[in-house]
C-alpha cells in the first residue's frame, strides 16, 4: 500500500459518533465493546483490546485443556525442519469471530452508509486471534510480553497490507473488511512463531 493509499484511508478525517447511526447491539460488537470509538487510532486500540481479552482466553485455555488444544505441523524453510505449532483454541475463535461479525459489520457499514470506517475494529480482533493461532498457549500464559510482540506485528501487516493482503481488502462488503485482517494475523503469527524461536535460540545458545 503506498503512501496515498495509507493517507486516504488512515488520514481522512471520522465523523464523530458515526456509529449512533446503527443500533446499540450491532455498535457494540463491530466496535469492540467501545474500543473502536476512540477518537485517534481506533483500530489500534481495538487492536490492543484483543490482546489484552486474549491473555485471560489463554489462561482458561491452557487451565481447560492442559497444553493439549494445540498440534504440531511438520515445516520445512529451505535446510531448516522444525515444528510449527498450530493453536486450535486461538483458531476456533479467530474464525468465529469472522463469521460471526460479517453479518453485523455488514449492517453497520449499510446503516451508517459508510464503507470500513476506523471505528469498525472488529476485524481487528479476528486478526489478533489469529496471530496467536501459531503460538502455544501455555506459552502466552508463562511469557505474556509475546502478546505485544504479536500486536506489533500484526499492526504491522495492518496498516502497510503487504504480501498481496491489500487484495483481500477488496473482497466485496463486510468480507473484505474481515479477510484482509484475517490474513495479517496469519503473516503476523507465523513471525511471532519465528521470533520466538529466536529468542529461545539465541537465550539458550
Amino acid at each position: 500500500m503506498n503512501r496515498e493509499e495509507l493517507k486516504e484511508k488512515y488520514g481522512k478525517k471520522r465523523v464523530p459518533h458515526e456509529w449512533r447511526g446503527t443500533d446499540k447491539l450491532t455498535a457494540l460488537i463491530v466496535t469492540f465493546f467501545g474500543s473502536g470509538m476512540s477518537p485517534k487510532a481506533p483500530g489500534t486500540m481495538g487492536s490492543l483490546a484483543a490482546a489484552i481479552v486474549a491473555y485471560p482466553m489463554a489462561v482458561l485455555a491452557d487451565h481447560i485443556f492442559n497444553g493439549k488444544e494445540s498440534l504440531s505441523l511438520p515445516l520445512h524453510i529451505g535446510q531448516t525442519q522444525g515444528e510449527l505449532p498450530i493453536n486450535l483454541f486461538f483458531i476456533a475463535a479467530a474464525l468465529f469471530v469472522f463469521f460471526a461479525a460479517i453479518p453485523f459489520v455488514k449492517k453497520a457499514m449499510k446503516d451508517t452508509g459508510t464503507e470500513d470506517p476506523g471505528w469498525i475494529v472488529i476485524d481487528e480482533v479476528c486478526g489478533i486471534f489469529m496471530a496467536l493461532a501459531f503460538f502455544p498457549t501455555n506459552l502466552i500464559v508463562l511469557h505474556p510480553w509475546f502478546l505485544a510482540i504479536a500486536f506489533g506485528l500484526f499492526r504491522f501487516f495492518d496498516i502497510l497490507k503487504p504480501l498481496g493482503i491489500h487484495r483481500f481488502e477488496k473482497f466485496p462488503g463486510a468480507w473484505g473488511v474481515m479477510a484482509d485482517d484475517l490474513l495479517g494475523g496469519i503473516y503476523a503469527g507465523i513471525l511471532l512463531w519465528l521470533s520466538a524461536v529466536g529468542i529461545y535460540a539465541f537465550i539458550f545458545s
